[in-house]
């Protein structure tokens, strides 16, 4: 049966052969429009609701929560970057064993699962706690040195109703690593997704163009141009993908033929979206025009890859579709509606960056005196 695979840098798919090298039945029809269709779902929900929660994420003064942002530079140095490391993947794999190997990466994702489920829990789980529940106020605060010169490195702020999703997230962890199972999977790839997307800031669009312009050649190159992807995706077993069933109609929850989507073509473009909803936010006219604009280029691209998949029956660098669509869509809507300016011009600073607050407050003085000046008058 055919089963896509996915590259756990940037979920490249490939419908050519089994994972395992058997020979199976082929899939049905349904399965194979039930699992992609399931996909696709899966995909828009962490850049949807990841792309609210930025935007919460940019204005909030909870240091815990802070976003990441992502410069020109670092866009620039991030495809060499994965380029070293899936090639540094693909050598540790053909030199010593990959159940040891697996083993340690099994360990290091459950904890980060376990925290960013938790994370994404935590608003949700809110709404059930009642209102007499105990809810007492914890920080974490780790600093290096003393006195004045004293930094902090760890200053994490959380509740008792925090621990509660902790410890239920734990309990997928848990299952997770004794079972494997795809759907234990799912919750923490779509927990990675979505707090990648909610806490991973591009600081303009310009920024956005460059990362996802050198992930776009980073991503045709070791896809059609080695072996290595498509080698690392079959060793390499984390949560770092999203995966559905082709055979579920079939086995039920025990399937396993199943088609995957890597989290990279979710949290790379989605990003990118995100971007665009904080941009169309800063605009103040009560539209989300470039956001929708480019979520609906984003289903686009996400679709066209499925399709050609199926059609030449080959691996396919889902960023060769995603890239040009969820740039070019958004572009062409700016340049119709005479706000190409606007859109480059915009920018964001850094919550962490103590210039960029520095420079805010000094616009803000000026501001308000020039409004005084201008009552005065």
């Amino acid at each position: 049966m055919d089963s896509a695979l996915s590259d756990p840098h940037n979920g490249s798919a490939d419908a050519s052969a089994a994972a395992n090298g058997t020979t199976r039945p082929p899939s049905t029809p349904e399965g194979i429009a039930l699992a992609y269709g399931s996909l696709l779902l899966m995909a828009l929900l962490p850049i949807f609701f990841g792309a609210l929660r930025s935007v919460r994420c940019a204005r909030g003064k909870n240091a815990s929560d802070m976003p990441e942002t992502i410069t020109s530079r670092d866009a620039a140095r991030f495809p060499i970057i994965a380029s070293c490391t899936l090639l540094g993947l693909y050598l540790f794999f053909k030199i010593f064993s990959q159940e040891y190997i697996n083993l340690l990466l099994s360990m290091y994702f459950f904890v980060l699962g376990i925290l960013a489920l938790s994370h994404t829990i935590s608003p949700f789980m809110n709404k059930f706690f009642p209102a007499n529940f105990p809810n007492q106020q914890y920080q974490l605060l780790f600093t290096q040195g003393s006195g004045e010169n004293k930094e902090e490195i760890i200053n994490y702020e959380f509740d008792t109703k925090d621990l509660v999703c902790l410890a239920l997230s734990s309990i997928v962890g848990v299952w997770y690593l004794l079972r494997k199972h795809w759907i234990a999977n799912n919750l923490f790839g779509l927990a990675f997704s979505l707090n990648g997307v909610e806490l991973l800031h591009l600081n303009n669009v310009s920024t956005g163009c460059i990362l996802l312009g050198g992930l776009f050649i980073y991503d045709v190159f070791w896809v059609f141009g080695t072996n290595v992807m498509v080698t690392v995706a079959k060793s390499f077993e984390a949560p770092i993908k999203l995966v559905f069933p082709q055979d579920l109609l079939e086995k039920g929850l025990e399937a396993d033929n199943f088609a995957m989507l890597g989290l990279g073509d979710v949290v790379i473009p989605g990003i990118f979206i995100a971007l665009l909803l904080r941009f169309d936010i800063s605009l103040k006219k009560n539209t989300h025009t470039y956001f929708y604009t480019s979520f609906a280029a984003y289903i686009f691209g996400l679709g066209l890859t499925i399709f050609i998949m199926h059609i030449f029956k080959h691996a396919q660098p889902a960023l060769l579709y995603l890239v040009p669509a969820c740039i070019g869509f958004p572009v062409l809507v700016a340049l119709a509606k005479g706000e190409v300016t606007e859109m480059f011009s915009y920018e964001e600073s850094s919550p962490k960056d103590p210039a960029a607050v520095t420079e805010s407050k000094e616009a803000t003085e000026a501001s308000a005196s020039k409004g005084l000046e201008k009552k005065e008058k």
